[in-house]
């Protein structure tokens, strides 16, 4: 079973960034990569429940088990040592990036109050987009009535685009609701 955004990239997204950019070959349009979605929980150090809440609603989410992530080094006035845990992160890649990335464009996003669309300025000099949400509740595999603590996520859709304006491109063509 092929995912419903990899067919729409293949069958819309690579003929159309042909004819815009006159690339000579399919191989030479950019495409997703990979899509890393990182949770940083700051009162982990406090309570370690609150930690695997997060990574129990984050592998909801995605459908994949989270990596627990540690402190670098130690920072006093966050009273945090080096070794900590402070956040949890997954890496999605082929069908999994794809199907999450369907369902964060077509369901999440417009679940988020007063939405109007996603910053277009987000873009690195790579052609990465990182996205910040608020909240986990957005996600249609979360209980609402089960959240204890309001935890946001980071989402970084990395690609393979050698400037911003073909990643913006490839990305708007995917379906991401970019602010006019």
């Amino acid at each position: 079973m092929i995912a419903r955004m990899l067919e729409r990239y293949r069958n819309v997204v690579v003929p159309e960034m042909k004819k815009k950019f006159s690339l000579q070959s399919a191989m030479q349009v950019p495409r997703l990569e990979k899509i890393v979605i990182n949770m940083g929980v700051g009162k982990a150090h406090e309570d370690i429940k609150i930690l695997e809440e997060a990574m129990a609603e984050l592998a909801a989410i995605t459908g994949q088990k989270p990596v627990m992530t540690r402190a670098r080094k130690a920072i006093s006035n966050f009273k945090i040592r080096q070794g900590m845990p402070v956040g949890c992160k997954v890496t999605l890649r082929r069908t999994v990036m794809y199907e999450f990335f369907d369902r964060l464009v077509n369901i999440a996003l417009p679940r988020i109050r007063d939405f109007r669309g996603v910053p277009a300025n987000s873009f690195d000099e790579g052609g990465n987009y990182t996205l910040g949400i608020a909240e986990q509740a957005i996600f249609p595999e979360i209980t609402v009535d089960r959240i204890k603590h309001v935890q946001g996520m980071d989402i970084i859709v990395v690609t393979t685009a050698p400037n911003k304006e073909q990643a913006k491109e490839l990305l708007s063509l995917l379906g991401m609701p970019f602010r006019s």
